[in-house]
């Protein structure tokens, strides 16, 4: 979510010298009180941490004691290509946890030789955006005590309206690993105080319920016509019409959702071979027909895409397919 970046506060742009070595965790004496970090990683990244057959993330769990989950491979933070990584636990055995995670990932930070610069790396947590207020502090009291104190960059995004239903922001943090840990030390040490954060430890890490709104929070089915335009139909609500939600909760009930994509990015979507399409297929659970070139929809030159299946899949199979459009138009603008 790069569009994000502008921040609340954000540590001075002037050398600092070296930061002390962290201090133990000022919940020390409450080592044992559950809490949770969230932070992205890239899809790439996201195989170091894992390992071979899942060797590496089981032993970052026996050396810390922490538990550390890592949502899909099709599963990314909302405006991202990047995955989500939960690590749950004591307080200290999360920051070891994490330490671990960050040293693994800057180890594997191509350098140059002659290079004796320390690799460094832009770590970005996940916040409930009710629970940034405990770290922002009474006039950013709070964060730049935290900057003054690690060293460490500190910046919170604002939170993305882009995306219907986002609730969380993200805290980018930079520095050396030793002046990133202490910041976030100091960061968790509050935010394990604040029940708003602590009622999202057991949120799951997909985000397949928030949807990309368009422009001005208007849902894109009504404001980007020439990148779809979607038509629900349902056999048990006779419902039909452009951006019409679903009325019922059953969960295994089948449905059908048909989605307009301008005919210049169908190829892009379904990819070489339906390479794209069969993967977005497979993962979301959903049946997808793609129609015919020249199959467009009423009034419009686009092409049908046809999804079928539970709620959830056809949302998760939508919101995959969107997030390529929004992809392709994206480098378009660009050129």
């Amino acid at each position: 979510m790069e569009s994000t970046e502008s921040s609340y506060v954000s540590s001075p742009e002037q050398p600092r010298k070296k930061s002390p070595p962290p201090p133990a965790s000022p919940l020390s004496d409450a080592v044992e009180k559950p809490t949770y970090i969230k932070l992205l990683v890239s899809n790439a990244a996201a195989g170091s941490v894992i390992g071979k057959g899942g060797a590496t993330i089981t032993d970052f769990q026996s050396q810390s004691g922490a538990r550390i989950q890592l949502s899909k491979n099709y599963e990314f933070f909302p405006g991202t290509s990047d995955r989500i990584i939960l690590i749950s636990g004591g307080i200290d055995d999360a920051l070891k946890a994490l330490e671990l995670i960050i040293a693994k990932l800057l180890s594997e930070i191509p350098t140059e030789d002659g290079d004796d610069a320390e690799p460094r790396m832009r770590v970005r947590l996940v916040v409930p955006n009710n629970a940034c207020g405990s770290i922002i502090g009474k006039g950013g009291s709070i964060i730049k005590s935290f900057i003054e104190e690690s060293h460490a960059g500190i910046k919170i995004s604002p939170l993305d309206t882009d995306f219907l239903g986002l609730t969380d922001r993200l805290v980018a943090i930079t520095g050396t690993l030793e002046e990133q840990m202490h910041a976030i030390d100091l960061i968790l040490s509050k935010l394990t105080d604040d029940t708003h954060y602590l009622q999202n430890m057991h949120a799951p890490l997909s985000y397949a319920g928030v949807f990309f709104s368009g422009f001005d929070g208007i849902p894109y089915a009504y404001v980007l016509p020439h990148v779809a335009t979607a038509a629900y139909n349902s056999t048990n609500h006779g419902l039909n019409g452009a951006g019409v939600k679903f009325q019922h909760n059953k969960e295994d009930r089948t449905n059908s959702v048909t989605i307009g994509v301008a005919d210049e990015h169908i190829g892009l979507v379904v990819g070489r071979g339906g390479r794209n399409i069969m993967e977005i297929s497979q993962n979301s659970g959903a049946r997808i027909k793609i129609s015919d070139r020249g199959g467009f929809m009423s009034g419009t030159n686009e092409g049908k895409i046809t999804i079928t299946g539970s709620q959830r899949a056809i949302h998760a199979a939508e919101d995959m397919i969107m997030r390529k459009v929004s992809y392709i138009c994206f480098r378009e603008g660009d050129r």
